[in-house]
This record gives C-alpha cells, structure tokens and sequence, in this order.
C-alpha cells in the first residue's frame, strides 16, 4: 500500500481518532476525525472503520478520547459509554476486548487524580495499537511457512493492513511475502453485499504490487476445480474454544468448497479474536443487517422490488473440522482446536 495510506489512528492533539473512511473505496480516500461516542458508533456499525483488529485499536483510542470529555462521576459514565460502543458490532470480539481493557485500566487508577487517570488510558490504547502491529506481523511470518512462490491463494472479504493497523491477518502473509519476493497470485471473491473482496482486497493488493485477479463469489468453486487454487486465506470475527470461526459471510462455502477439493483452509486469527468462553459456533451471536444491503446498496436502481424480504447475516460459523489450521502470533494449530489452542494459550 502507498505510504500515506493509514486505517486508524489517534490525533496528534489526542482528542479524537482518524480513520480512513472505508466506504469510499476504492474511489475516493478520505480521512474522519472522531470526537464523539455517536461519531465512534456510527463509524462502526457502518463500516467506515472495519476488521476486527482495526475496530479493537479504534474502541481502545475511543474510549481514551471519550473519557477526557466525562465531567461528572467517571466511572458509572465510562462503563456506560463502554457497553454503547460495544453494541455498534457485537459479533467482532477485539471490539469487547478493547473496551474492557479500556475499563479495567480506569478501574485500576480511578484513586489517581484526573492527570494520571487519563495518562494511564492513553498508555493503554496505545499498547493495544502496538500489540495489534506486533501481532500481525507474527502472523504473517507463521503464515509464510505454509505456502511458496507462485502459489494461487483465494481470499473472502478483507483482511489485510486495511482491516488492522499494519500487514493484517489474512493477507499479512501475502504483503510480507511480496516485500520478500514471493509472486502469489491472489483470487479475490469479491464478498457480497458489502463488496469487501472488490473494494478493498483488490485495492490493496493492486496497491502493493500484488497479481489479483477479482471474482465472483459462486466462481471460487470452479477456479478450485481448475487446479488454479493452491490455499485459501481468510481473517476471523471470533473463534469459538472448539475452533468454529465466525467470519464474513460466505467463508464456510469457501471452507466447503476446499474440503470438497482437498485444498488447505486457514484461518489467520490474533489471539484477540479467540473467545474461549464461547464454547462451539452455536454460541456466537450474528448480527443480521439490513436487507437493503442486498437490493439496493452499490446499485443504481434496486435490485428486487420494495416488498421482498431479505436475509442478510453479516457472518456465517466455518465448523472447526473444515479448518485446515488457525495461524495465530503464537504459532499454528490444528484440529481438535479444543486441545490445540489450549495447550497453545494456556
């Protein structure tokens, strides 16, 4: 990606958060300040800011802005204001994990006066951006051990540097491989209904120099079939104890798909992501958007007429047996994920 390009970060005057506002891409870059904990929800919950990591730095940053504006009884107010942000998406677990490190920092020096209190908050946001950036540059080296030079690699939804703060998950190994001088050949499914494969894999790629080729999502199948697919690649939301994974929607037809033809899986998750108080896949709540994200989003005219219903789950649960692995900062597992990721957190 080009230098200048940024996905979230906190204002140099530390009252605010900048995101690059994703739902212009890949026609316009620009650039929000965030001030407000309905500016944060917003930004949010419409997928400005997006991809678990990058949501997790942009809550811990929020949370810090938020709290220097609490005039009254500062704890009752921050918990409050926690719980809001963390509706805007309730499947993305780095988004509760953030607020709650936010809130257990506030909790730990809320004897302190208001200076302290607040230099604490900042250190802390900070250290949760630093730890995304550490993270997904592990990943992405565990990542290269599992492919080689020329590989054809499918991906689903986004999961690079523009879902995190650097690299990303799903494709850190490849923008690290390509500054090493691997040439993957990446197959993008484009990610319907938000696109997320053609607006911003593609971009991203195309941007770091990387062959991509963007598809239709029912195309994967055939491509697989055509010895063109050598792995796919894909981010997570959250992944339960037992290894189920919650990612966009469309990732288990893909997983289905690559069982079918014996291709590897992955999973590529920041320990973040991993909930081990959620027992299997059936414990993890998916959001259900709005059906005019079907008919009429990126549409001229509607595609359907007013009256027909919609579904439109924003994720769907890959069953853990149709993972070939999940490459975490910590190493690569493998199923039973239930004794896998155990032994390997602890």
């Amino acid at each position: 990606m080009e230098e200048k390009i940024f996905t979230v970060r906190l204002a140099q005057d530390g009252r605010a958060v900048e995101i690059l506002d994703q739902t212009l891409l890949p026609n316009r870059i620009q650039y929000l300040r965030l001030e407000t904990a309905e500016q944060l929800y917003e930004a949010i919950y419409e997928l400005r800011v997006r991809g678990a990591p990058a949501i997790g730095v942009c809550a811990g940053f929020g949370m810090y802005v938020l709290a220097q504006q609490i005039t009254g009884d500062f704890l009752p107010e921050f918990r409050r204001l926690g719980e809001y942000l963390v509706s805007s998406r309730p499947t993305a677990v780095n988004l509760s994990h953030a607020v709650d490190r936010m809130l257990s920092c506030a909790e730990r020096h809320i004897s302190c006066d208001r200076e302290q209190l607040l230099t604490a908050l900042k250190a802390e946001c900070t250290a949760i951006c630093d730890e995304d950036k550490a993270m997904c540059r592990a990943i992405s080296e565990y990542g290269l051990t599992l492919v080689k030079d020329g590989d054809g690699i499918l991906t689903h939804c986004n999961a690079g540097a523009l879902a995190a703060v650097e690299y990303g998950t799903g494709l850190g190994t490849l923008l690290l491989g390509r500054e090493r001088g691997y040439e993957f050949h990446v197959f993008s499914d484009e990610t319907r209904p938000l696109l997320q494969g053609a607006r911003l894999t593609s971009f991203e790629l195309n941007h770091a120099g990387i062959d991509v080729t963007l598809i239709c999502d029912s195309a994967a199948s055939m491509l697989m079939k055509q010895g063109r697919i050598q792995a796919c690649f894909v981010g997570c939301d959250r992944v339960a104890a037992n290894g189920d994974t919650a990612n966009k929607i469309g990732t288990r037809s893909v997983a289905v798909n690559a069982k079918y033809h014996g291709i590897p899986f992955y999973v590529f998750c920041p320990s973040s992501t991993i909930d081990f108080n959620c027992k299997s896949g059936g414990d993890i709540v998916i959001e259900e958007r709005s059906g005019d994200e079907i008919k009429s989003k990126f549409f001229a005219q509607p595609t359907a007429e007013p009256e027909v219903k919609c579904w439109n789950p924003a994720f769907d649960v890959t069953d853990a047996e149709l993972i070939t692995a999940i490459i975490t900062e910590r190493g690569i597992v493998r199923y039973p994920y239930t004794d896998s990721l155990k032994k390997l957190f602890g």
